[in-house]
């Protein structure tokens, strides 16, 4: 037997229009790489550093606990339009994180 629905379901992407560059210094405690924004369609995140990059979907990043882990000069793009905050951690202080949030 056959299925049949006969309401049709529409698929709208959201798009974003904005583009937001920060850069976070490199350090060996955790830092906010980016604030928690409800408006956040996407990011990326490029560890322009020789030394690794640890990312957190929350508030606190470790060495040991941690969503990502970013090589020297790795990239990264925030999946799910997760819109909460992400910290980072590296594992020395060198370089940077060059970000960019799409509103």
């Amino acid at each position: 037997m056959a299925l049949y629905n006969p309401a049709t379901a529409t698929l709208v992407e959201s798009t974003s229009g904005t583009s937001t560059p920060t850069t976070v210094a490199a350090s060996t405690s955790s830092q906010t790489i980016l604030a928690a924004n409800s408006n956040r369609k996407g990011a990326t995140i490029w560890n322009d550093s020789t030394a690794t990059l640890y990312l957190e979907f929350g508030a606190t990043a470790t060495t040991s606990a941690f969503t990502a882990k970013l090589s020297a000069g790795g990239y990264y793009e925030v999946p799910f339009h997760y819109t909460g905050v992400i910290s980072g951690i590296w594992s020395s202080a060198n370089g940077n994180a060059l970000v960019r949030e799409l509103t």
